[in-house]
This record gives C-alpha cells, structure tokens and sequence, in this order.
C-alpha cells in the first residue's frame, strides 16, 4: 500500500472529504468573501467534480503510462489542490485570527497523506531530488495564487498547459539517458 500508485488513489477520497468540512461542515465560502474578491462564478459542486475528474483523469494516465512524466503531473496537481491549498488554510487562519473552513483536513489528511505519496515518488525515482519537489511546489503555488487571483479560467489554462509539461519531462527523461 505504501507504492506510489496505491497511495495517489487516496487522493481524490481526501479531496472529498476536504470539500465535505468546507461545505458541509463549514462554510468556506463565506468565510472567503470576507476576505478575498468573489472571482469564481462556479459552483463548488461543479469544482469538486472538475477536479476531482481531472485528478483521477492524471491518475489513469499514470497507470497506464507509469512513467516519470506521469508521476510529475499527478504530484503537480496534488501540489496545487492540496499541499498549497493546505497552506493557504492555516497560513490565512492566523493572518486573519479567524479559523479558515478546510484547515482541519489540510492538517489530518491533505499534509500527511502527501508527504507520503512525495516519499514515495522520491524512492520509486519518479521523482529524482528534493530540488524536483520544490520546483514543482514552486509551480503548483503559482498555480494555486493565479486561480485564486484570476478565477476558474486558470484550470482551463493548466489543463491545456499539462501535455506540453508531459512531452518536456519525457524529453528531458530522454535525453538524461542519452
């Protein structure tokens, strides 16, 4: 169970039950309009289910191709959803002094779970060096920070922009074993 490929199924299930303590639970999206523009006409019914159709999307691909490009793009999109959104949640709760729906599962399951599915990758090198890791947690932060700042229309954009990545780590992949 501790395989790269077993662990990133767990993504999704925690993304639910995220979205569950945002939206059930809580109300994050009250909370958000108090403190940030309301640049996000979609419903978060209609997120949850885009991204979790895209997540287990990148998840299939990687099944089928178990590759490094693979691996890379499943990790950026739980770096965005996930790991930044974790730190977007208790980062704001205590610039703000005010608990931000989300912090609870960004704690108990995005954070742990992932720094599992990281190791993972690292030892199964689809993922060569810490080095890799920041830069993709440097991507997914910009990711996170433009679909915060512009909107929906970001996922869209990082959809579009998810082959080209694939094609340049097969390529770099390639030419490293040149």
């Amino acid at each position: 169970m501790r395989e790269f490929k077993n662990l990133i199924i767990l993504g999704p299930l925690i993304y639910a039950i995220h979205h569950f303590e945002e939206h059930i639970i809580f109300n994050f999206r009250e909370w958000r309009l108090k403190y940030f523009s309301d640049n996000n006409e979609i419903s978060t019914e209609a997120i949850l289910i885009i991204l979790s159709s895209l997540l287990l999307i990148f998840i299939f691909i990687h099944l089928i191709k178990n590759n490094r490009a693979s691996a890379h793009i499943v990790l950026f999109f739980l770096m965005t959803t996930q790991i930044i959104n974790s730190f977007f949640h208790i980062f704001f709760s205590f610039y703000f002094s005010d608990f931000s729906p989300g912090t609870i599962t960004s704690v108990l399951f995005y954070l742990p779970i992932n720094i599992l599915i990281i190791l993972a990758a690292i030892k199964e090198k689809f993922i060569k060096s810490y080095w890799e890791v920041f830069i993709i947690f440097c991507l997914g932060a910009l990711n996170f920070a433009l679909f915060e700042m512009i909107g929906p229309i970001v996922i869209g954009i990082s959809v579009f922009l998810t082959p080209i990545y694939y094609f340049f780590i097969n390529r770099l992949e390639r030419n490293q074993i040149s």
